[in-house]
């Protein structure tokens, strides 16, 4: 699609044509499953170059397939298990209550009464992915190379990045290693349940853990069913995520409504750790120091920070990304935060996506899943209670964030300290230098005085070819208009600047060779 001008209704037609791309993909994906399903969902988190009507129609891809039949789900048990089925469980519903690409999963009874979810791996999904991460590595070579993908990503980081976040789900122990780390990082929490799993029963593709009753998250008429504080339920939530969002430690990266079960009693229970993310040490630092920047108002130091953390691509205009950063922040600063409410939100998601793709902005896996999970949250949140009041909620935890000082005086002592850096280290320069003796300052002083004598043989040389060049343009045009005066000046200019010239770089060349 080619218009010399790009304005609205040229705007509305590339939205048309890129919505229906994503529903042919959408539908596409839906009916052969696999990887293009992950695929989907996987750049759905991509806000950093996918364009936003693409991203909104892949959001509602929902990774649903035809179920399996039974026959194969039991005998895999049995292969798995080294036994016959009833050996393990009392009784199975051979209908199975959720069905994805990856695992199919059937609600069962142990011998003992105590009734499970059994997530079992899908037919041949190991060969079937691997084939289909072939076909894939070659897409995504086709886009680096022939289109502008190429140069707005870094698509070989991508593609390893979309493998790794794949494997992960293809390993159930990985899921396993997942659950039981959330169960014993919360197990303090009276308010969160997670669910029991059964190492002895789960293996790389049989998953065992505890069947959960409840509704979704967002079932209001469920709450008010059973007297749930809807209030307190969603600062139960907003405490649990950004618990795991600010630092250090492992994040639920799929934490849709479908995952977060609210019980009868009002206990939230989280399901499903296939989807799992990672804050470390050093990006609990970046947060501190961007919280902190914004405070101060110093913006700067916030482009400084995404430089680190490998946001910005090395042709980014960092002084025009301040700028939108510091226009961005105001705006939102202007209206309060206390008055934000889900369509402020909603927003906020489009100016930060229009803000990411407007410079060369590439985000992670790690922060893209992060985003996600971000966004996903407030929506629930917002959904179930709309009069949710983030900054009153937030306070408390970004104090904790900086050990429970206050948040102030945190900061004016990180930046005395900072300010001081370059005060303190000039006196440990100066003891270094009177510490190094007279004969390392004497060589220090030669270097200097050959360095200096080097720019200015490169500094006469450069002169000198200028001069050359000049006389020569000059003496083609004397000889053209025929003024000999002219000529004869300019020839007369080139040949001494030639000489010159000659002369210092006889010079400079000596004096390289006498220094190697």
């Amino acid at each position: 699609m080619r218009h010399s001008v790009w304005d609205e209704k040229t705007q509305q037609k590339w939205n048309a044509l890129l919505v229906k791309q994503a529903k042919e993909y959408r539908i596409k994906a839906v009916e052969l499953g696999g990887v293009l399903i992950k695929v989907g969902q996987f750049l759905s988190t991509r806000t950093d170059f996918m364009p936003d009507v693409f991203i909104r129609e892949l959001t509602g891809l929902v990774d649903r397939v035809p179920p399996m039949t039974f026959d194969y789900a039991k005998r895999l048990l049995e292969e798995e298990w080294g036994g016959e089925i009833g050996d393990y469980v009392a009784e199975i519903n051979e209908t199975s209550i959720a069905s994805a690409s990856i695992g199919e999963v059937y609600r069962a009874k142990l011998s003992g009464g105590t009734e499970v979810a059994i997530k079992v791996q899908r037919y041949r999904v190991q060969q079937i992915f691997q084939m289909d991460f072939k076909a894939l590595r070659m897409v995504f070579w086709i886009l680096s190379v022939f289109t502008g993908f190429g140069k707005k990503a870094d698509l070989k980081a991508l593609y390893r990045e979309l493998i790794t976040v794949m494997d992960r789900e293809l390993n159930f122990h990985k899921e396993l290693e997942y659950g039981t780390y959330f169960k014993e990082r919360y197990k303090d929490n009276s308010s969160i349940h997670i669910p029991n799993y059964y190492e002895k029963l789960s293996t790389k593709k049989v998953l065992v853990m505890d069947w959960v009753d409840g509704a979704k998250i967002t079932d209001l008429e469920f709450m008010n069913r059973h007297q749930i504080n809807i209030q307190q339920t969603a600062k139960t939530l907003f405490d649990f995520y950004i618990d795991q969002f600010l630092n250090q430690g492992k994040f639920h990266a799929d934490p849709h409504a479908g995952n977060i079960i609210i019980q009868k009693d009002g206990m939230i229970s989280i399901i499903d750790f296939g989807m799992i993310g990672e804050v470390g040490k050093q990006d609990t630092h970046y947060f501190k120091r961007i919280i902190k920047s914004l405070i101060m108002d110093d913006y700067d130091r916030i482009v400084e920070t995404l430089d680190e953390m490998n946001f910005i691509l090395p042709n980014a205009d960092k002084s025009k990304l301040n700028r939108m950063i510091k226009q961005t922040i105001e705006l939102y600063r202007n209206g309060s935060f206390k008055n934000i409410d889900a369509h402020v939100m909603d927003q906020l998601r489009n100016d930060i996506r229009i803000f990411i793709k407007d410079q060369p902005i590439q985000l992670s896996a790690e922060y893209a899943y992060l985003g996600r999970a971000i966004s996903i949250v407030f929506g629930i949140l917002f959904a179930i209670y709309p009069d949710i009041d983030i900054e009153r909620w937030a306070k408390p935890k970004i104090k904790k964030m900086f050990g429970d000082r206050s948040l102030v005086e945190s900061i004016y002592k990180q930046y005395a300290k900072d300010a001081a850096e370059p005060i303190l280290s000039l006196p440990k320069a100066m003891l270094n230098w009177l510490e190094s003796g007279e004969r390392d300052r004497q060589w220090d002083k030669e270097k200097q005085e050959k360095q200096w004598k080097q720019n200015f043989y490169l500094l006469l040389e450069a002169v000198s070819f200028i001069m050359v060049i000049v006389g020569i343009a000059f003496s083609f045009y004397g000889f053209n208009l025929g003024m000999s005066i002219l000529t004869i000046s300019a020839i007369a200019v080139t040949v001494f600047f030639i000489l010159i010239m000659n002369t210092i770089l006889l010079k400079h060349y000596r004096m390289i060779r006498k220094k190697t």
